[in-house]
């Protein structure tokens, strides 16, 4: 079953950006390894998919909301979250939205497919994978902290992986630090 694989490499990596306690929303989270992730490290979570099964068995966790994103309105409309999470999930019209959606000072933790992934396996459409370059243009509106887009083994595929901030009006020296 979806989300049902370990935490992404890439989110772990990043996940010390998010303000401590502070709110995490998982898109298109399926069953929820990274919402199930931040709940255990003291995050207040929310998790939106359209499998009502997946999103059922997430209630105990925090908000859990069964939506079509792509065929019906954003469930969250003018909220912003201290962490916004999205791996292994495409939809460009969602794009400007999920940018809307970061809390200054909070984090968006992107990874997907990108072209090239046709050549190992799946997802193979085009509508699927992203352009070169695509994260860092759709996210430009945020302090990007960190871009890989390439190969990776085990299981072979093509991703873009992308850490943003949305920096606060006032920034904190340090706080982005490597």
């Amino acid at each position: 079953m979806h989300g049902s694989e370990p935490v992404s490499d890439w989110v772990r990596r990043w996940a010390p950006l998010v303000p401590a306690g502070g709110t995490v929303l998982d898109v298109a989270c399926g069953s929820g390894r990274h919402l199930r992730w931040f709940a255990g490290r003291g995050h207040a979570v929310c998790g939106v998919d359209r499998n009502a099964e997946a999103i059922a068995a997430l209630q105990p966790l925090g908000e859990a909301v069964c939506a079509d994103i792509e065929n019906g309105p954003w469930p969250f409309p003018g909220r912003r979250f201290d962490a916004v999470v999205v791996t292994n999930y495409l939809w460009r019209p969602l794009l400007p939205v999920l940018a809307e959606s970061v809390a200054p000072g909070g984090v968006l933790l992107y990874e997907t497919f990108a072209q090239g992934n046709e050549t190992v396996g799946r997802p193979s459409r085009p509508d699927f994978l992203l352009r070169p370059g695509e994260l860092l243009r759709a996210f430009a509106c945020l302090r990007v902290v960190a871009y890989e887009d390439g190969f990776l083994e085990a299981p072979a595929r093509f991703v873009q992986r992308l850490a943003a901030v949305h920096a606060p009006a006032e920034h904190e020296p340090g706080r982005y630090r490597l």
